[in-house]
């Protein structure tokens, strides 16, 4: 605690009155992200919602569109599902005690007990993974950190640690030392308030502790990505609401190898005027990497057939505001005026057949 209030974080943007809605928002942004990277989608998702009431009168599709690029998109859907639920259960006030904030969408055990403790002064222990590495290092707790065993052992170490007196620097103080000190790689051992008694430390095991499940080889998937430009506009697909990038608007995919031609008139009834292939490139997610070929299907405009309000005509020159995920932007970004680069051949006919312009991949 006395190294927190020398050393710690006291700039955060959520950190200003101990409003338990900026702390709830911010603990789901910062699960599986860097502070760095959270706190800029923090002040402009709080400037567009600056209350339960706001986020939870607020369409799903503005939600997504102040969360593109954070990913992990569940946690979004989650936020906005928990503010209709505090709505309608709370009046608009976000719960105070572990059993009620636990039972929102998203919440868990070690969020709940986060923002009851910084909002409040309430004696909750945390357990996120900053904290984990800190107790497994500082008591040598061996195992997979994940697992059943080694789980309860840090909780019961996490419990038996909160003091009953000045929660919010202990709290606020255990997980600055864990992201600022005790890091997973080149912890900063000599300015560690606790280094005395690190077990991890005396006996050299700092570089093993915590355990890590054993890692395997990342699966990989392909997919041909379709970006269907007409007069500046670009047909997209709102995403099941489960699964990769769920719930956002994103480009037409089909299976790796499809003729994009041929596919883009048959699946959308378009007639087909150029077609070119981008650069393919590599997305990594949590579990598996996904390899997308991106090509340009310039088409004549009209109605895609077979499709309904979940496929949109979106302007090209917005989509960078648009509920996108980060790599569909980018790729985006790289259409020139008019959807084709200078020199794309023309396919001939109506889109049936081998396009024009294809190279090899």
């Amino acid at each position: 605690m006395s190294w927190q209030r020398r050393h710690g974080r006291h700039d955060l943007p959520w950190q200003a009155n101990g409003d338990p809605y900026r702390i709830w928002v911010s603990e789901i942004m910062l699960q599986q992200t860097q502070v760095a990277t959270a706190s800029a989608y923090f002040e402009r998702f709080v400037a567009r919602f600056p209350d339960v009431a706001a986020l939870a009168a607020a369409p799903v599709d503005d939600v997504m569109r102040l969360w593109s690029g954070l990913g992990y998109y569940a946690r979004a859907r989650n936020l906005h599902r928990a503010a209709q639920a505090v709505v309608e259960r709370h009046g608009g006030l976000f719960p105070l005690s572990i059993e009620e904030a636990v039972a929102l969408p998203g919440v868990g055990r070690s969020t709940a007990a986060a923002i009851v403790a910084l909002s409040t002064g309430e004696p909750h222990a945390i357990l996120d993974g900053n904290v984990k590495r800190v107790l497994a290092r500082q008591f040598g707790v061996e195992g997979e950190v994940d697992s059943p065993a080694v789980l309860s052992r840090l909780w019961a170490l996490a419990d038996s640690l909160v003091p009953r007196k000045a929660v919010q620097a202990y709290t606020q103080g255990l997980m600055d030392l864990g992201a600022t000190v005790c890091t997973r790689a080149k912890p900063a051992c000599a300015g560690c308030p606790v280094r005395a008694s690190c077990i991890a430390l005396r006996d050299g095991r700092i570089a093993t502790l915590p355990g890590r499940k054993a890692t395997r080889a990342t699966p990989a998937r392909k997919v041909a990505m379709l970006a269907i430009v007409s007069r500046g506009a670009v047909l997209v697909e709102k995403r099941p609401p489960s699964g990769i990038w769920g719930g956002l608007w994103s480009l037409p995919e089909a299976p790796d190898g499809t003729d994009p031609a041929a596919w883009v008139a048959k699946r959308f009834g378009l007639r087909i005027r150029l077609v070119e292939a981008l650069a393919p490139f590599t997305h990594a997610f949590t579990h598996f990497s996904l390899g997308v070929t991106p090509w340009i299907v310039r088409t004549e405009r009209g109605r895609p057939t077979g499709t309904d309000a979940q496929t949109q005509w979106l302007d090209i020159g917005t989509a960078h505001a648009a509920a996108l995920p980060a790599p569909v932007k980018k790729l985006l970004s790289r259409l020139p005026a008019g959807g084709a680069r200078k020199g794309a051949r023309a396919r001939p006919g109506s889109g049936a057949g081998s396009p024009g312009g294809r190279r090899d991949r």
